[in-house]
């Protein structure tokens, strides 16, 4: 899939993962919508990358929302990619504390709202746009990148709500693929492990030596563009479709 000249939507743009990728894809020539609710991180990029970048406020979980980005997309150019990779809350928590009580489902349900329907609001939004646009010379119309985590295959203690939505996230993929390939439309998940972002709230360098010790090799967190690359490639790569592909280190979550 060419990205020059094309559209892409990158929902959480503005984020760690989100901004590094925007940048990539701003470099290959692609026209891209910032959607994030993080709205003076998003104009920031915005007015740094210039008329190629559009920042949208978006809230994933609001069908409206999530239907205006894709639709400001598709005003400039051909919808050939979506990178979904929000953030948002999770619990924190045991399911059961040491007082024998159970952490509230509402918690439980705004996780999954966010991290697992959100990812389908805007998966199943951006396809339907890509649908009916010219496919390319290979009948292909469009590439959604979702996120998962590690977390959504050996989740840590305290991680049940946001593991079972990054492991919908994972279900998701080879279904969604089969769904949407009849319209030449690939989707693909990438699941990362401990990457640094500013998500974490402290200096690299204390992160680094608190976390990345974790991490067989190279012994370190993971850089942001690692995944920007890795969406890219996986933008661009048509025989890549329906499966999920790790980026750890080798990591995996111990208890």
């Amino acid at each position: 899939m060419e990205l020059k000249n094309t559209s892409a939507l990158v929902c959480g743009g503005a984020g760690g993962f989100g901004e590094a990728t925007v940048r990539r894809l701003v470099a290959a020539g692609a026209h891209v919508v910032i959607a994030d609710l993080a709205e003076e991180k998003g104009k920031a990029l915005e007015s740094e990358l210039g008329s190629r970048a559009r920042f949208l406020a978006t809230d994933v979980t609001s069908e409206s929302s999530v239907q205006a980005a894709v639709d400001a997309a598709v005003e400039t150019a051909p919808l050939r990619s979506c990178v979904i990779v929000h953030g948002g809350p999770a619990a924190a928590k045991r399911i059961v504390n040491r007082k024998g009580e159970p952490y509230s489902l509402e918690t439980f349900r705004r996780t999954v709202d966010v991290f697992l329907s959100g990812t389908f609001n805007v998966l199943s939004k951006a396809a339907a746009a890509m649908s009916t646009s010219e496919p390319t010379n290979d009948d292909q119309r469009g590439v959604i990148v979702s996120t998962a985590s590690i977390a959504g295959f050996e989740g840590q203690v305290g991680q049940s709500d946001y593991s079972a939505a990054k492991g919908g996230v994972i279900g998701l993929t080879l279904t969604a693929a089969r769904d949407l390939a009849p319209v030449g439309v690939r989707v693909m998940c990438i699941a990362p492990g401990t990457f640094y972002t500013p998500a974490y709230q402290m200096d690299e360098e204390e992160a680094q030596k608190r976390w990345g010790p974790t991490v067989p090799n190279p012994k370190r967190m993971g850089h942001a563009d690692e995944y920007a690359a890795l969406a890219q490639h996986v933008i661009e790569n048509d025989y890549l479709n329906g499966t999920v592909i790790r980026i750890d280190g080798a990591l995996r979550f111990n208890i």
